[in-house]
């Protein structure tokens, strides 16, 4: 008798923990395709806001085998089948000789998912480490001698939008780069011509934060390959910027968020590049303008109303 009702406890438990276990996996699915739809639809805002994508284009996706370029293809991928226009793409990986390199990791992961891909091998690692001392940063040779190659690739390869997978948090490292070391207002915008004038290179991970980008890549079990050069730097200037925004964000909830959103809404004519803004030719109208004195009247800070033009059908 005892060692029924031991048995019989034991199944109660066992059908708890079961019970339990199936709870838990609901809810991680749950969370994951909140994540999923997030993403299509951030990216998808991009694409629209700034006319990434037109029908008939040829999208080359750089795919340097980190969790963004992973996460950039992916949901490239799940946005072409619900597009209303038709393009194509063609994923694209440059094989720079690094050290211990595992170049079968990506065709083997292309192949799989029925991708065209392309190939190109360069030894950019020897020039870096040649001409580069030993200490130095080798971000900006290593991003000239890529970008040169690529724009080649993206010739040959017919494509007529070359895309990256900076996110955000690129785009705001970059900002706060420019501002402090190169005297500049300045970041990485979504959408720009490129060094040679022939292309035009876009960033669909632009409304995408690396934390989610991050959680991606573990829910997808991406296939990562670390970076021998500027990945394994770790007194790099970007990590400084990284490290100091990941800290306002902590003490200082939302701040991270509207800086983001200051990138979109600026005033020229309350700066001071005089390019941008005619200040020797400004006149009295007589007209009252939002543009005078109201604009150092304190504003609510709040983030911009989203662009309404979006592309559409990729959000639903």
């Amino acid at each position: 008798m005892n060692d029924f009702l031991h048995e019989s406890a034991l199944s109660d438990a066992q059908r708890a923990d079961t019970v339990l276990g199936i709870k838990k996996a609901e809810k991680i699915a749950y969370e994951n395709g909140k994540l999923h739809k997030r993403l299509c639809r951030q990216v998808g805002q991009a694409i629209g806001d700034f006319n990434m994508i037109e029908e008939g284009d040829k999208v080359m996706a750089c795919l340097s085998g980190g969790k963004d370029s992973y996460a950039l293809l992916d949901i490239l991928l799940t946005l072409r089948e619900r597009a209303p226009i038709n393009f194509d793409i063609v994923a694209v990986n440059l094989d720079q000789k690094q050290p211990n390199f595992p170049a079968h990791i990506l065709p083997e992961y292309l192949t799989r998912l029925g991708v065209p891909f392309h190939i190109e091998n360069q030894d950019t690692y020897s020039i870096v480490k040649r001409v580069i001392p030993e200490g130095k940063t080798t971000c900006s040779l290593c991003s000239r001698l890529r970008r040169g190659i690529l724009y080649r690739v993206a010739d040959e390869l017919g494509a007529t939008k070359i895309a990256l997978g900076h996110h955000r948090d690129d785009i705001m490292e970059t900002f706060f780069l420019n501002m402090f070391f190169g005297g500049k207002l300045k970041s990485m915008p979504p959408k720009l011509q490129s060094d040679d004038g022939k292309h035009i290179v876009i960033r669909p991970l632009a409304y995408v934060k690396e934390a989610d980008s991050t959680h991606y890549a573990e829910l997808k079990q991406f296939p990562i390959i670390p970076c021998d050069l500027c990945g394994s730097q770790e007194n790099l200037q970007r990590k400084q910027i990284k490290g100091m925004l990941r800290e306002w964000e902590k003490k200082f909830p939302g701040r991270v968020d509207s800086i983001f959103a200051s990138l979109a809404t600026v005033a020229p004519s309350h700066l001071m590049d005089r390019n941008l803004f005619d200040f020797a030719g400004l006149a009295v109208t007589g007209v009252a303008s939002t543009d005078g004195d109201i604009a150092f009247d304190d504003e609510p800070c709040a983030p911009p109303a989203p662009n309404v033009v979006r592309f559409q059908g990729m959000l639903d």
